[in-house]
């Protein structure tokens, strides 16, 4: 076959409009193809278009927490602390210590509690002040600042209180633990994980002096610093002395276990002491309401029913006829 001709036979099989329209459309299809990522990539771009987009979830626990401690509880603290700044610390090394051996009741800051001391005075000036106001405005004035003065000073009597109780809480609960963590040394296990028996055994002040303790030491603090530290927040008798035996024991390398054995027959024995010195002053202190309730109620019930025949006899005696 002639070459002139092939090459016009091929030249008109390429080049014929429905062969050029099948390429150009192929060469389409095949370029939208390459040019098109794969469905694996548009789903991990989409599932990190999500996460970058997304809002941040609340949660739950949050929404389970009523009103007041979401929203009420942060802005009064805030108020507490703003007011506290305003109010005179003279003695905040002292209140700090006392908030200390309290145990911190409420998270409370040396701020914290001079701001409320600050408020619960200009609240009771000033319905003191309200409620004096419609007798006199002298009576008022009068009145208002020693009220005042009162109100600021509960939570004062309020935080000593709680440090005393705390404190005699500690020395009831000390006997008992020093006898479990002398069994608990006795059968083999080391000082702090005797300390931590302790504090799993009982739900107390002591037990949980005892389980800070125990943080503090295996973030590294020394033994002998931890106990200190125990005897410093509690700042009780007992326990300042057991901790300084200890001390003494673990420098001088004795046996913890009859130290403790030693120390915790020693504990009984003034806690017994205790009980009988309690004991003793049951009478003087029974003696107040005796004289002051019992002996006035018992009088009325003896002598209420022969109260009208003494007045008959009285009145007929002096002449009543």
């Amino acid at each position: 076959m002639d070459t002139g001709l092939l090459m016009r036979i091929a030249s008109g099989v390429v080049w014929s409009p429905f062969t050029f329209a099948v390429l150009t459309s192929l060469a389409t299809i095949l370029v939208w193809i390459a040019l098109t990522p794969s469905q694996p990539v548009r789903t991990v771009r989409e599932r990190l278009d999500g996460y970058l987009h997304q809002k941040p979830a609340v949660d739950d626990d949050e929404t389970r927490e009523p009103f007041n401690v979401r929203v009420l509880a942060p802005l009064l603290r805030k108020i507490l602390q703003i007011a506290g700044g305003f109010a005179p610390k003279r003695n905040v090394e002292a209140v700090k210590k006392l908030l200390v051996q309290a145990g911190e009741p409420g998270g409370l800051s040396f701020l914290d509690f001079f701001g409320l001391r600050l408020l619960l005075g200009l609240i009771g000036g000033g319905f003191c002040f309200l409620f004096l106001k419609r007798i006199s405005l002298p009576i008022a004035l009068m009145g208002t600042i020693p009220v005042g003065g009162i109100a600021s000073f509960l939570p004062l009597f309020w935080l000593r209180s709680r440090a005393k109780r705390r404190n005699r809480e500690i020395t009831r609960a000390l006997a008992d633990a020093l006898d479990m963590m002398t069994i608990a040394v006795e059968a083999g296990l080391a000082f702090e994980s005797a300390l931590l028996k302790v504090s799993e055994k009982w739900d107390n002040a002591l037990s949980r002096e005892f389980r800070r303790a125990v943080v503090e030491m295996r973030l590294g603090t020394p033994r002998d610093v931890a106990l200190q530290r125990i005897a410093e927040r509690a700042d009780v008798e007992d326990l300042r002395l057991f901790v300084a035996i200890l001390v003494q024991a673990n420098q001088l390398g004795l046996s913890i276990a009859q130290v403790l054995h030693s120390q915790a027959a020693q504990m009984r024995m003034r806690r017994r002491q205790r009980a009988e010195e309690s004991a003793r002053q049951a009478g003087i202190k029974m003696l107040f309401p005796l004289v002051f309730l019992i002996f006035p109620a018992l009088m009325v019930v003896v002598l209420g029913p022969a109260v009208p025949t003494l007045l008959q006899v009285m009145h007929r005696l002096t002449g009543g006829g």
